[in-house]
C-alpha cells in the first residue's frame, strides 16, 4: 500500500495524460500557451498502463482520475482506458476535462470503460467563456456535458471557478441550470496553480462567499462529514434534495488530514501533492529496466515523505514550481 508518516493511505490515482490544452483559462496559463512538453520526455501510452497496474495490482489503489492538461488531446487515451479496465481488481475510472471533444468521444470512452466525468465550466455566458478561457467554445462544452449525460457517464460533475470581476455573480445561476440539467455542481476555490504566478488571497472568492450567494436563493444543509470521507468536496443537499452541490475549499479550509491521492504526471513523476514542490522520477528508472517490484518501491518511499498538508493555508505560500497543466488538475 502507499502509506505515509501520518497514516493515511493513497488509494486516489490522478494520472496527468498531457500537459497540452486546447484551451487558455486565465487562472491556468497565458494567452500564448506555455512550453510543452517534448514528445520523448511523455510517457508512452504502454509505459502509462504499466505504471497503472503497479498502483492497481502492488499499491492498492482502487481509484484512477486521467486528467491532464487536457486528456481528450492525448490520442492513445480509450485504449489507455480500455487496457485499464482489465486490470483485477478493476479500478473506477474517471475523466476530468474541459468538455471540449466530448461531444465525439464519450460513447467511445463509456464503452472503453470510462465510468464517469468531471466537466470544467465557470459560466453560463459565452462572451464571459470567451473571457476566461480566450477561446470561443462555450457551446462545444454543453454539447459534451449533453453527450456524456446520455452515454451514461454518470454521475456527471460540473466544475466551476468563480472569479472576481468576470462570473463571481453567476454561482445561483448556475446552480438552478446544473439542477435543471441534472449535473452535480461543485466549486472550487481559485488555487495557485497559473503559470505567471498571478493568484493573490487578497480577493479571492471563498466558499464562505460561495455559500452566502447560493443562500440567497437556496436551502442548503450539509451533509455529514462522516458522508463526506476523502473526498475534497464538502456538500450540501439543495432545498430538501435530492439535488447536492459542493464545494472545494482547498485555500481556506484544507481536507489535508483525510487525503488519499497520489498524481503522477504526464512525463512520469511521482507528486504526493498538487502543491508539491519536490517529485520522484518514475520514468528513469522505468526506462533504466526497473522491475514492477523496485517500482512499487520507488512510490512507496516517495509517499512516506508526503507532508502533513499542502500549506496553501500559510499567509505567503509560495506557488509550486509547475502550473496545472503540467502536473494534473
Amino acid at each position: 500500500m502507499l502509506l505515509d508518516t501520518f497514516g493515511r493511505v493513497a488509494t486516489d490515482l490522478r494520472v496527468s495524460l498531457t500537459d497540452r490544452c486546447n484551451l487558455r483559462c486565465t487562472y491556468c496559463m497565458p494567452e500564448e500557451g506555455l512550453s510543452w512538453l517534448a514528445k520523448p520526455d511523455l510517457l508512452t501510452d504502454d509505459e502509462i498502463v504499466r505504471l497503472i497496474r503497479i498502483a492497481v495490482e502492488h499499491l492498492g489503489v482502487t481509484e484512477v482520475r486521467f486528467t491532464g492538461g487536457e486528456p481528450l488531446l492525448r490520442p492513445g487515451l480509450t485504449g489507455i482506458i480500455a487496457r485499464c479496465a482489465e486490470l483485477r481488481p478493476r479500478p473506477r475510472m474517471s475523466l476530468t476535462t474541459n468538455g471540449i471533444g466530448l461531444e465525439r468521444t464519450a460513447d467511445a470512452l463509456r464503452e472503453a470503460g470510462l465510468d464517469r466525468v468531471n466537466v470544467s465550466l465557470d459560466t453560463l455566458d459565452p462572451e464571459v467563456f470567451a473571457r476566461l478561457t480566450r477561446r470561443r467554445r462555450h457551446g462545444d462544452v454543453l454539447r459534451g456535458l449533453a453527450a456524456a449525460r446520455a452515454a451514461g457517464l454518470e454521475p456527471v460533475k460540473v466544475n466551476t471557478v468563480l472569479m472576481p470581476g468576470l462570473n463571481a455573480d453567476e454561482a445561483p445561476d448556475l446552480l438552478a441550470w446544473a439542477m435543471a440539467e441534472g449535473y452535480e455542481l461543485r466549486f472550487i476555490e481559485q488555487m495557485p496553480l497559473d503559470a505567471q504566478h498571478g493568484w493573490r488571497r487578497a480577493g479571492m472568492i471563498t466558499a464562505g462567499d460561495i455559500l452566502a450567494a447560493l443562500r440567497t436563493r437556496f436551502a442548503l444543509e450539509p451533509e455529514p462529514d462522516a458522508a463526506r470521507g476523502a473526498a475534497p468536496a464538502e456538500r450540501w443537499s439543495v432545498d430538501g434534495g435530492p439535488h447536492r452541490v459542493g464545494v472545494i475549499a482547498s485555500v481556506t479550509r484544507p481536507f489535508c488530514r483525510a487525503c488519499d491521492r497520489t498524481r503522477l504526471t504526464a512525463d512520469g513523476q511521482v507528486r504526493t501533492c498538487l502543491f508539491a514542490r519536490e517529485e520522484t522520477d518514475l520514468r528513469s528508472a522505468l526506462r533504466s529496466g526497473a522491475d514492477d517490484g523496485a517500482l512499487a518501491d520507488l512510490w512507496r518511499r516517495a509517499t512516506l515523505g508526503k507532508k502533513a498538508g499542502s500549506g496553501l493555508d500559510t499567509p505567503g505560500f509560495e506557488q509550486p514550481g509547475r502550473p496545472m497543466s503540467a502536473i494534473g488538475g
